[in-house]
């Protein structure tokens, strides 16, 4: 910052000893004078050029002690630890996040003294809640769209080193972990949950689409609950996410600072190693009784359809039939979604079980950049509008019905990107030599 300053007033002197800011004196007269003085004008501009500079100085001096204090690092004798710090926003990821853990990872993946990585939340609610959708959307309306697509690029090319991380790696998912936040964690090795976790990607609620590599890890679960979790944005706990294979590990949160020191004190890169150690402090659990797992058959039998409207239909039946309560709760979450989000998410977990994770990041690169364009649809900054901002919870979906949604429509989102908007360039030649 003193740099910055010093700029500041080398640039004022210059401009003095060049005429830009006069020294003249004020002048008397008998005579009224409404108009500012030329020295007053002058003082004026210059203090405004002083205040522009030093405006954009705070600027990139926030950015960057943004990204050192939103992401913390713990460092270890054979490990290092980032640690998700916005506890106000309940970690909520933001763009200077993004590039810092890109930089961080990259760097200890190149490091030899480092064995293994790790990364949690530091805040007792949350590991991470997702993107800060609510940021994106003022930067939409400020025009700044450049800068949301530079956010994306940035937290989709992380979830790619993640998935292809040469070291073995260890989340720690306590607490509130939704969206981007699952993007950040579920493709490394080691995913810990607790008794206090709660999964969630409930982006069609806010007219998007579960991204950062929800298609590929949605589309892998057992039978349809990738589809039924999509579609209905409803909560799976740490017991359930063992169950259904999104975790590797299960602990009372109680235990994690014993977790966190065994493993901490390891001097090892072997991920046997590490994975007998989050062992040793792990519980055997299984779904409660209420679980939604216990109801995966009617699952199958409802989210197996081709067609968002058919899977509805399926529900409908389903409910009239038997006054299933559970029916009729995925039915309301459902209708209350945005349409063009449902039927852009359905066909992005079907076409992700037959993908890689870079071709899932690719196309859901696409997607997102085509939400935020709003040439179809201004569905994503109307439900942040209506969910997190306003929070009237009404939000005026635009096409209002499913019926309305054309084919043409939803294929939009998956066709290339204009010659003139670069595609996702992930470094798959490096990273994965032999695919």
């Amino acid at each position: 910052m003193q740099q910055k300053l010093r700029f500041v007033l080398q640039l004022s002197r210059s401009l003095h000893r060049n005429g830009f800011v006069s020294h003249q004196k004020r002048s008397f007269s008998a005579l009224p004078s409404y108009a500012p003085p030329d020295y007053l004008r002058q003082e004026e501009a210059r203090a405004m050029l002083n205040f522009h500079l030093l405006s954009s100085c705070a600027f990139i001096y926030r950015e960057k002690i943004e990204r050192l204090i939103y992401v913390l690092v713990e460092g270890r004798a054979n490990s290092r630890a980032a640690i998700l710090n916005r506890p106000s926003a309940l970690n909520a990821l933001t763009a200077s996040m993004a590039a810092r853990l890109n930089r961080l990872y990259e760097s200890w993946e190149e490091n030899s003294d480092i064995g293994f990585v790790m990364m949690k939340g530091g805040s007792d609610r949350a590991f991470c809640s997702g993107t800060d959708v609510v940021a994106l959307y003022r930067l939409l309306n400020e025009g700044k769209t450049e800068e949301c697509k530079a956010f994306f690029e940035s937290l989709y090319k992380f979830v790619y080193v993640l998935g292809t991380y040469l070291k073995p790696h260890v989340a720690i998912m306590d607490g509130i972990v939704m969206g981007g936040g699952a993007g950040i964690s579920l493709p490394g090795m080691f995913r810990v949950v607790t008794d206090k976790t709660v999964f969630s990607t409930p982006e069609v609620q806010i007219g998007f689409h579960p991204d950062a590599g929800a298609s590929y890890y949605l589309s892998r679960l057992p039978g349809y609950l990738g589809e039924y979790l999509a579609l209905t944005g409803e909560k799976l706990n740490g017991a359930e996410m063992m169950a259904c294979g999104l975790a590797t590990h299960f602990s009372m949160k109680e235990k994690l600072p014993w977790i966190e020191e065994r493993v901490g004190s390891l001097i090892t890169d072997d991920r046997l190693i590490i994975e007998n150690s989050l062992a040793q402090y792990g519980s055997l659990v299984y779904p409660d009784a209420g679980s939604v797992l216990h109801e995966i058959e009617t699952i199958d039998s409802l989210f197996c359809y081709d067609t968002v409207e058919e899977i509805v239909e399926a529900l409908e039946s389903k409910a009239a039939e038997s006054d299933n309560k559970w029916c009729n709760t995925a039915l309301n979450k459902i209708k209350e979604a945005s349409p063009l989000s449902l039927k852009v998410t359905l066909q992005s977990i079907r076409e992700g079980r037959f993908q890689t994770l870079d071709q899932c990041l690719a196309r859901e690169y696409r997607s997102s950049l085509k939400f935020i364009s709003k040439r179809v649809s201004n569905d994503f900054s109307e439900g942040v509008r209506a969910r997190l901002v306003d929070k009237d919870f009404a939000p005026k979906w635009n096409p209002p019905r499913l019926e309305e949604v054309t084919d043409d429509m939803v294929a939009s989102f998956f066709s290339p990107l204009a010659e003139v908007e670069p595609e996702l360039n992930l470094p798959v030649a490096v990273r994965e030599p032999d695919v």
